[in-house]
C-alpha cells in the first residue's frame, strides 16, 4: 500500500502543505462504468469540498 498519497485539489477539505493527503483512507471508482485504461477514467470519492 501506497505510504504517501499526494493530491493537488486544494479545494478538497483533506489537502495538506506540500500537495499531501490528509485523510485516513482513499476511495477511487471507476467513472465510466467500464475498466479504467488511464487515470483520466477514475474518481477520487473521498473528496470533500472544503467550507
Amino acid at each position: 500500500m501506497a505510504k504517501d498519497v499526494l493530491c493537488e485539489v486544494n479545494t478538497c477539505k483533506y489537502w495538506a502543505a506540500g500537495n499531501n493527503c490528509s485523510a485516513s483512507s482513499i476511495y477511487v471508482v471507476f467513472n465510466r462504468g467500464k475498466k479504467a485504461a488511464n487515470s483520466e477514467e477514475t474518481d477520487c470519492k473521498t473528496f470533500e469540498a472544503k467550507v
